[in-house]
């Protein structure tokens, strides 16, 4: 089992400034090498393979937040988990039952909210879409400020307020502001319990 992201950025034709296309390419080199592990296509899609599944809603989250924080753009995402059955060197060229769930979320959810997923689960799926909904309406209105530091959050190295804090040159007081405004709690509550449903049905 694996997952595949795909997603591509929300109205990017109408964004003249292209330097979105480094702040994508950043954050996707984080999770590996293109094409394997990522690609660019059509100019504003990509696509993406977490191998652990369980980290998928995660991986949309860095995605999210660091687009938002950098530039404040947006992006969509279908996240599919299913088996790989074609192993190319380019993701875009691999298939399987990951890449069918996560075209079918992209193309079918995506037009009601900007996160979705299917699985070969129909009552994950539809618990998970319903709690994906109501997280975006939090999401979808991050601030640059809240975004940047959702991003800092997630990151393992920054366990504490304080060590956020000291990175962006603010008050520790600010960073606990920041982070309620940003759903921080909320979402990462809803992201172990992501975990958790995915992990048990992954380790059958």
């Amino acid at each position: 089992m694996t997952s595949i992201l795909t997603g591509d950025i929300i109205k990017s034709r109408q964004i003249k400034n292209i330097s979105w296309i480094n702040s994508l390419k950043e954050i996707l080199n984080t999770f590996g090498d293109s094409p394997e592990t990522w690609e660019i296509y059509r100019g504003d899609s990509f696509q993406l393979e977490i191998k652990n599944s369980a980290a998928a809603f995660n991986a949309a989250l860095q995605l999210k937040s660091h687009l938002k924080s950098t530039l404040n753009i947006d992006v969509r995402i279908g996240i599919g988990i299913g088996t790989k059955d074609f192993i190319s060197p380019k993701i875009t060229e691999s298939n399987g039952e990951a890449f069918i769930n996560s075209g079918f979320a992209f193309d079918n959810y995506l037009k009601k909210q900007t996160i979705a997923i299917k699985t070969p689960w129909p009552k994950i799926d539809e618990e998970l879409n319903i709690a994906f909904d109501l997280a975006l309406l939090t999401m979808n209105s991050w601030t640059k400020n809240s975004a940047e530091v959702f991003k800092l959050s997630l990151q393992p190295e920054n366990e504490t307020q304080k060590e956020i804090a000291t990175i962006l040159g603010i008050t520790q007081s600010s960073v606990s502001e920041r982070q309620k405004r940003a759903g921080f709690d909320a979402i990462m509550k809803l992201e172990s319990h992501f975990r958790k449903l995915i992990e048990q049905k992954t380790q059958i």
